[in-house]
């Protein structure tokens, strides 16, 4: 279950921790203690950093811009990134090089790659997601999105939600239903789709936490290249099953690690508060920490088929599943521990809507309740618990199909 480290990653992973010191200020604490304007100076000049030591995207190709690093070395290079608290990436590189950089390398054509992966790199493009819609969110196959084509242009429309960044993306790379007559899992194409036109308007959706990070998006009449199609016209599903398996094999080395940290941080919560001999919450913290020592085991695994050149299967749901409840758990938890003061926000709220707040975050009560608020969409995005328990008993465990709805 252990991945099995070489003398020579062993090697590498020293080179990583050289760069880290050398690299990252003096008296460093994590990207999570900057305040919002010296954490946007960081993370604009961290970027920049990356990028010109071949970090920014490790397996990508060096004609790309990338390192050419092998899968156990992009996995140790998140590893330590991770345990020093600084980010592997921008603000919008999960969508940029994780999503659609990495499906761009393994579907797009020769001119799409020579196009788009440097001006990834560079930055001067910046990408969101266009997949979910409101009747098509877990049952993603039945979207409605139509994009029909009118001479050496497809034309566009419909309406995307939870369209993450869509606010201030260059570019949306946009699942739409392009045989309106094929079954519902074919006749879909994936495009790449510039933001900047009449045909886009995109409108904030204020969360629970205060923030806009999610928007809607409605396409009429929108349009893009006929060759901006990546992959098969018609054959657009495989290409998106692709890319919601990219952040595999990084999310089972880092999100451990990232979890942990915060139940440490839960740990120095309850003795602050007072509460950690209390009975009950002993229990509740020894459990927590139990769980988060499982999902550790659960990556492992999943970066041993990762490692041996495997592709995340239905099995992944696994990972998922774990990790999105766990953090619901955790997160309850600590505002039981805040009490009374819980419903008071003091300190800064978290810097992301994703996961735990960032490394080196105050433990404060604003950290706190923006994380929990945040672990509700956690167990909704990247495929519902419902959807993930779904696939598990079907496709995993084989049991029989649930009845749909009659009509």
């Amino acid at each position: 279950m252990e991945p099995t480290y070489s003398a020579e990653a062993e090697t590498f992973r020293e080179k990583v921790q050289a760069f880290l010191a050398e690299k990252l200020p003096a008296n460093w604490k994590g990207y999570g203690a900057l305040d919002e304007e010296a954490l946007a100076i960081f993370m604009s000049d961290w970027r920049k950093t990356l990028a010109e030591n071949r970090f920014l995207a490790p397996s990508w190709p060096a004609e790309y811009g990338g390192g050419g690093l092998s899968e156990l070395e992009q996995v140790i290079l998140a590893e330590e990134f991770m345990k020093a608290g600084a980010p592997t990436g921008g603000n919008n590189d999960a969508f940029s090089i994780q999503m659609v950089g990495n499906t761009i390398l393994q579907w797009g054509t020769p001119e799409q790659k020579a196009h788009f992966l440097p001006r990834i790199i560079s930055g001067e493009d910046t990408w969101c997601q266009g997949y979910s819609e409101p009747d098509a969110g877990s049952d993603l196959a039945g979207l409605g999105t139509k994009a029909e084509l009118d001479g050496d242009e497809w034309v566009i429309n419909g309406q995307k939600i939870w369209t993450s960044a869509g606010m201030s993306a260059d570019w949306i790379f946009v699942l739409a239903r392009t045989d309106q007559d094929a079954p519902k899992h074919r006749g879909i194409s994936f495009l790449l789709v510039p933001m900047e036109q009449d045909g886009i308007e995109v409108r904030p959706i204020k969360m629970l936490s205060g923030a806009e990070e999610f928007n809607e998006t409605f396409f009429t009449d929108a349009r893009c290249p006929k060759e901006n199609v990546v992959g098969e016209v018609n054959g657009g599903w495989a290409v998106a099953m692709t890319l919601l398996g990219y952040e595999r094999g990084e999310a089972a080395a880092t999100m451990p690690i990232m979890f942990r940290n915060e139940i440490d941080k839960l740990l120095e919560l309850a003795k602050e508060r007072g509460v950690a001999e209390d009975p009950r919450i002993r229990q509740r913290l020894a459990s927590a920490y139990g769980k988060v020592e499982i999902m550790r085991f659960l990556g492992m695994r999943t970066l041993t088929d990762f490692l041996k050149g495997g592709h995340p299967g239905p099995e992944s749901s696994i990972f998922k599943l774990y990790w999105s409840e766990q953090h619901r758990i955790v997160t309850e938890l600590a505002v039981e521990i805040l009490g009374a003061d819980g419903m008071v926000i003091e300190g800064d709220m978290p810097a992301t809507s994703f996961h735990a707040d960032l490394p080196g975050s105050a433990n404060s009560s604003a950290s706190w309740i923006g994380t929990f608020f945040n672990a509700r969409a956690g167990t909704i995005y990247a495929g519902t618990s419902q959807v993930q328990k779904n696939i598990l008993g079907e496709m995993v465990l084989g049991l029989p199909k649930e009845p749909k709805a009659k009509a």
